[in-house]
């Protein structure tokens, strides 16, 4: 026998709707401090309305009151409200090809504490996983931060990532790793729930949040460093396409009769823009002797270093410009962006690598894609793996399926303070979380 929903659709409705109006909300009090008044009045809401969530969120511990201000009249003064950026915290890992980060964010992704170490992610899984858990535990004591105080650890790696399952897929830059499901493997290693996506598609979300292009719906971030990658963002969402594999800029073949690359594709833009074939191109052009004032051998940094001044490295890094600038051209092409932004290590090259870039991809490209579109260097630098994991944790979080938790670890932390100011014992600690699982997501808050 069939038994009715308990839940009634218009139940169900409205929850859904207190749930929108609650991350509405949060979103205004994420980017300034508001009074209930300035909330009720940008969201078209009642007062009533209003107070109803601020009290609800007070008591979980994410809005606080901080102050009063003046209404310039006669009349009570508004009392302000501020998210609570301590109420949880998040977990950033940007894994490279030849180094190892942590950093602990509050919930605008300002840095507490952070870690980086140089790591060859060719040594394979489990010592990468070994390293990551050690540094996580020195970032926490770091930050004064227990793994309770965790709501999601975010995870940037160099190599496709099929989205769904957190498992890397036939990875060119990381040997040893294909097949490898790196969220259930970091769950189980940090005791805490995992998120994991191609760092390129992290760079493109750290971009859009907190570069010089802030708010740009159409951009599409270009990762150049060992391997090149790049991440599409297309009407404010990330576009990883059906398995999480769209943006491999790096295997697109610019010369159908080129050199093969790590990928195996003859002529791919890896096997003339990526970090070691650039090192090893200027090698062959001193032989060749072409003059240059570099060290011997000549190093990718002493390339970065002496971009601006040295002949060789110009004439190498407008090279690469150039090949970079044809297969960015494909792009504008296929998606006419608002602005295409160059990150990753070898974006040190800067102006220099910057001009031979737009000279060839807007020589190539539709006036209708080139006009309106920015081609420009990052300005986030070594901060874009971690500030774009941090930008994937808080568009899961803030989800009406990811609110719950966020309400779960902001209520544990409030009564940890509370507890700790009348010095009782702490609250039993949290479950273990279910492996390859993602954020557990109850009912609408």
């Amino acid at each position: 026998m069939l038994h009715a929903d308990t839940h009634s659709p218009d139940t169900l409705d409205l929850a859904a709707i207190r749930a929108r109006h609650t991350l509405l909300l949060l979103g205004l009090l994420w980017d300034r401090d508001l009074a209930r008044v300035d909330i009720a009045r940008e969201l078209g809401l009642s007062r009533s309305a209003i107070s109803s969530i601020v009290t609800e969120l007070i008591s979980v511990g994410l809005v606080q009151e901080v102050g009063t201000r003046g209404t310039g009249g006669v009349g009570r003064r508004a009392t302000m409200l501020n998210l609570n950026t301590r109420a949880a915290a998040l977990l950033a890992i940007d894994l490279g090809a030849s180094h190892a980060r942590v950093d602990a964010l509050d919930l605008q992704c300002r840095p507490l504490a952070s870690r980086t170490v140089p790591h060859d992610i060719s040594r394979g899984p489990q010592p990468t996983y070994a390293l990551l858990k050690d540094l996580t535990r020195q970032v926490l004591a770091d930050a004064q931060l227990s793994p309770a105080q965790v709501a999601l650890v975010g995870v940037g790696v160099p190599g496709p990532v099929d989205h769904d399952t957190g498992r890397v897929v036939q990875p060119p830059n990381m040997p040893g790793w294909d097949g490898e499901n790196v969220r259930a493997a970091l769950q189980d290693a940090l005791n805490l729930e995992v998120l994991v996506d191609n760092d390129a598609n992290l760079g493109a979300l750290a971009e859009a949040r907190f570069g010089a292009h802030r708010g740009i719906q159409d951009l599409i971030y270009v990762k150049v460093a060992t391997g090149i990658g790049a991440g599409v963002l297309l009407g404010g969402r990330l576009h990883r396409g059906t398995r999480g594999g769209a943006g491999e800029i790096g295997h697109i073949s610019i010369n159908e009769q080129g050199p093969v690359g790590r990928s195996g594709n003859p002529g791919s833009l890896e096997s003339y823009a990526a970090a070691q074939v650039i090192e090893n191109h200027a090698r062959s052009l001193r032989l060749q002797g072409h003059p240059s004032d570099l060290p011997d051998p000549i190093t990718i940094e002493d390339l970065l270093t002496h971009a601006a001044h040295d002949p060789l490295a110009r004439a190498v890094w407008e090279e690469a410009g150039h090949h970079l600038g044809v297969a960015i051209s494909t792009t504008l092409n296929l998606f006419n962006p608002a602005a295409v932004i160059i990150g990753g290590r070898l974006a040190q090259a800067g102006d220099v690598l910057l001009r031979a870039i737009r000279v060839s991809a807007q020589s190539r490209t539709m006036r209708i894609n080139a006009d309106r579109t920015r081609i420009d260097l990052g300005t986030l630098g070594q901060d874009a793996g971690v500030m774009g994991a941090g930008a994937m944790m808080l568009d899961s979080l803030f989800t009406p399926r990811g609110l719950p938790h966020l309400y779960g670890i902001a209520r544990m932390n409030q009564n940890v303070r509370d507890l700790a100011g009348s010095r009782a014992p702490p609250p039993a600690p949290r479950p273990t979380p279910t492996l390859n699982a993602p954020v557990s997501h109850g009912g609408t808050p």
